[in-house]
């Protein structure tokens, strides 16, 4: 059992560490050898790749949960497939490097779960009481035999704490399904964001177990000022997409309701990522920062409006408008961080405009699948922008990002 769990923790650190590779330049060392910055160590690796992946599942759970009860049964099996893989990610990860046993023994344990939010999803959409009861009631089970998986596997994480931690995930998504089966949408994207921000409560201790258990293969510290930072510029940026996506989704799909909803959880992580920035930088910087991400947001929904009505001038005027914004974003960056050069983080934010952009035109030529894979990939693509910016912010402040 220990090996299974260490196969899964394991392969998605390595993982997580190729997306570090950009900033590599920031982390040499005199005479040019490889230094890693306290965000970059295999610890703060392991801590921002759980965060991720936990986070992606309740994104992905959601976006399938929404789309069945709304019966958009196209968008339904598409959403539920980026879900398996997600879920598929993990196992193959533990395959990759521990084979096709350790692979199978995972798989069904976590699609265990899934299948419950299933049925009580069904239940709700049906006003079946008694089968939400039985899908709570085995969520609720399944909390025990999870944490005795887990606990079987790293004495620092005792039964009782995982299955107390995973009855949260539990309890936070079913407030998701209830409000979407309400058509409650702002309670929906806030519940939304409630259940994915719940997820580091389970990647964060669930990191500092592994690291405590294997220090030589995860140096570093987990809970550190640096691997904090880190996670929390992965995680909200990441989030930034999803939210996009769902926003972009629903107003191609002509549900304005939704749409406001998910604009405003949109525009509630844009406030949180620049109190993350004006926690670094001071007040100014936040006040300076928030209309500057503001910004490019209001180009994706120019873009996304010039395709809708088959605007070719519009959409292409907002895909240029979005090409001269990452030059201002570089600036912005390079002006406050002599260790993020200008044109690196227009690069970097380039590859962000262009994936979201595949996102909105598979919504719009309505192909769910090709739609959700975008929606993947522009989310795998955020931590190549916040592990560089955490990376060069621990270096220009290190004694305030120790770990």
């Amino acid at each position: 059992m220990k090996r299974n769990l260490f196969g899964v923790i394991g392969a998605v650190a390595l993982a997580a560490t190729l997306t570090v590779g950009c900033s590599k330049s920031m982390s040499m060392g005199a005479g040019g050898m490889a230094s890693p910055a306290a965000s970059a160590t295999q610890a703060a690796s392991l801590r921002a790749a759980l965060n991720g992946l936990l986070a992606e599942h309740v994104s992905l759970a959601a976006a399938a949960t929404g789309a069945a009860l709304d019966g958009r049964d196209a968008e339904f099996k598409a959403a539920a497939g980026a879900l398996d893989a997600n879920s598929v990610a993990i196992s193959q990860a533990i395959g990759s490097v521990y084979g096709q046993d350790a692979e199978a023994a995972f798989l069904p344990l976590w699609r265990k779960h899934i299948g419950f939010v299933v049925d009580y999803t069904v239940g709700v959409a049906t006003k079946d009481a008694a089968r939400q009861q039985k899908a709570v009631n085995d969520l609720v089970g399944y909390t025990q035999d999870f944490g005795a998986f887990l606990a079987s596997a790293n004495p620092n994480l005792p039964k009782a704490t995982v299955a107390d931690l995973v009855k949260h995930h539990v309890l936070t998504l079913k407030d998701v399904v209830d409000a979407q089966a309400a058509k409650d949408p702002v309670r929906a994207y806030g519940a939304i964001r409630t259940a994915s921000q719940h997820m580091a409560m389970i990647a964060d201790p669930l990191a500092g177990a592994i690291v405590k258990q294997f220090p030589g293969r995860f140096p570093g510290d987990p809970n550190g000022g640096a691997a904090t930072l880190r996670t929390a510029l992965s995680t909200a940026l990441r989030e930034h997409v999803y939210l996009a996506g769902a926003a972009t989704g629903a107003a191609l799909g002509g549900r304005d309701a939704e749409f406001k909803a998910a604009a405003g959880a949109l525009d509630a992580n844009s406030v949180a990522i620049s109190q993350a920035i004006g926690a670094v930088y001071g007040k100014e910087a936040e006040a300076a920062f928030l209309p500057l991400w503001r910004r490019h947001i209001g180009m994706v929904v120019d873009y996304t409006v010039g395709v809708a009505t088959s605007d070719t001038p519009k959409a292409d005027k907002a895909v240029s408008d979005l090409l001269g914004y990452t030059q201002d974003f570089g600036a912005f960056l390079a002006s406050a961080n002599p260790n993020l050069p200008k044109a690196t983080v227009a690069e970097l934010v380039k590859h962000h405009v262009v994936t979201l952009k595949d996102v909105i035109d598979a919504q719009a030529a309505k192909d769910q699948p090709r739609a959700y894979t975008a929606m993947r990939t522009a989310a795998g693509h955020m931590p190549m922008i916040a592990d560089p910016l955490a990376e060069a912010i621990v270096k220009q402040f290190p004694d305030r990002y120790r770990g």
